[in-house]
């Protein structure tokens, strides 16, 4: 009983430390920036409000948070071996990772190089030698690695369940250029959650009830512990354009999960075994990049899906609570027929839809190729086709570029209005 009431109190403090430390706010704000980002390209290409970035944000803080207790509740069994100079100097090296590309806010990318530092530092001493270096090579030897990797591993494999479960919710659908210049549909898939961790750590001076329980990686808390709060942001962003958003995430997920079992052993054995360090630290960053490149490998390996067929027009989207939506229509299925008339381009169906203005008859080939007939009476003010959004043809005024994203890009775009309003041009 007195365990758990040091624990509550410990919990309320780091909470308010939480509530005081800049970089919960800093990952918030960054979360809701991309989303912002997000239905500002929608409403570009498509003239249409897909999602609402206010409302993603509330809904991520929320699941992040929930994730983080969870988190935080399995680590208390860890064993966690951590210091708030070295939660800073993460996040020092977040921030820089992030000026390169926006995945490399990613933990995974922040705890490889510092691993990877670590263990350059403890094999090369005399790097104490150089002049100003000692404070920022001290909190480099201190850093404990293992419990780093653990929480990596940890994060990523709750991060591979709220990706199969959420990640197909943020989907964005564009247009961009494809093999040999095509311009073709696609998905962008993005969500990023904000994860407050509770850790329980070491620390001289702190609660001094003893633990009821043993830890996996075998911390000394017979000093004392304390709660510290570590806020961290997960998140993934990847493109398809060859399956649906559904698909691609549970995939997605599945490999998220297989990196986090696997960084969680390498940490657990770097933790009994310490030469394994060298090793385990760079495969933190190294892990996390093959899986990256093997899903673009895939991607690159399908043939695309958000395109035109001589069966009729490939929907790429549909508005949510549009006339489609309610009728049960999804992307990738093909409009095969609109009021008796076989549609072929824009032009035939803008023609077909005109041969009855109040009422609508629709042929649609799913996936497999199976015909559903469906028909619904039109009203004024709905959406012009229904709610539906389609793959492009080589007329599409706007298509997106194909480049990595960064901090700086995504500044200058609010600077200089990178986002072009020319017919044809790359955004």
């Amino acid at each position: 009983m007195e365990f758990a009431v040091e624990l509550l109190q410990s919990l309320g403090r780091a909470a308010l430390h939480l509530f005081m430390n800049p970089f919960t706010y800093i990952g918030v704000v960054f979360i809701a920036l991309q989303y912002r980002r997000q239905v500002q390209l929608e409403r570009k290409l498509f003239h249409a409000k897909l999602h609402g970035w206010l409302s993603e944000t509330g809904r991520t803080v929320l699941w992040g948070a929930a994730a983080g207790l969870l988190a935080s509740a399995l680590l208390l069994f860890a064993g966690i071996s951590l210091q708030a100079d070295v939660v800073l100097l993460l996040w020092g090296i977040s921030i820089l990772l992030l000026l390169l590309r926006v995945r490399y806010l990613c933990l995974a990318y922040s705890v490889g190089v510092l691993g990877t530092l670590h263990a350059i530092v403890m094999w090369m001493p005399d790097l104490s030698d150089v002049p100003g270096a000692g404070p920022l090579l001290g909190i480099i030897q201190r850093a404990d690695i293992p419990s780093l990797l653990l929480i990596v591993a940890l994060l990523h494999l709750i991060e591979g369940l709220l990706v199969g479960l959420q990640g197909a919710r943020m989907a964005s659908p564009l247009f961009v250029e494809g093999k040999r210049g095509k311009i073709i549909g696609g998905y962008q898939l993005q969500g990023f959650w904000p994860v407050p961790l509770f850790l329980l750590v070491p620390l001289q001076g702190g609660a001094a009830e003893s633990l009821p329980w043993s830890t996996l990686l075998g911390a000394d808390y017979s000093l004392g512990w304390s709660l510290l709060a570590f806020p961290a942001v997960i998140g993934f962003t990847e493109f398809t354009a060859s399956r649906r958003p559904r698909e691609q995430v549970r995939l997605s997920g599945r490999l998220l999960v297989l990196y986090g079992v696997v960084l969680g052993l390498l940490a657990v054995a770097a933790a009994y075994w310490p030469p394994l360090l060298l090793a385990a630290a760079p495969l933190c960053f190294a892990l996390h990049e093959a899986l990256i490149g093997y899903r673009r490998q895939l991607e690159a390996k399908q043939t695309p899906l958000y395109v035109h067929s001589d069966h009729g027009l490939r929907i790429l989207a549909v508005l949510p609570k549009g006339p489609a939506a309610e009728l049960g229509i999804e992307a990738g299925e093909l409009i095969h027929k609109v009021n008796g008339h076989r549609v072929r381009s824009k032009t035939d169906l803008h023609y077909a839809m005109q041969l009855n203005s109040a009422f609508c008859k629709l042929e649609i080939l799913n996936l497999q190729g199976e015909v559903r007939f469906l028909q619904r009476a039109l009203f004024a003010g709905e959406h012009h086709q229904l709610g539906i959004i389609l793959s492009p043809d080589q007329d599409a005024l706007y298509f997106l570029a194909d480049r990595p994203l960064h901090l700086f890009s995504y500044l200058l775009s609010k600077l200089s209005g990178l986002l072009s309003s020319k017919s044809g041009t790359p955004m």
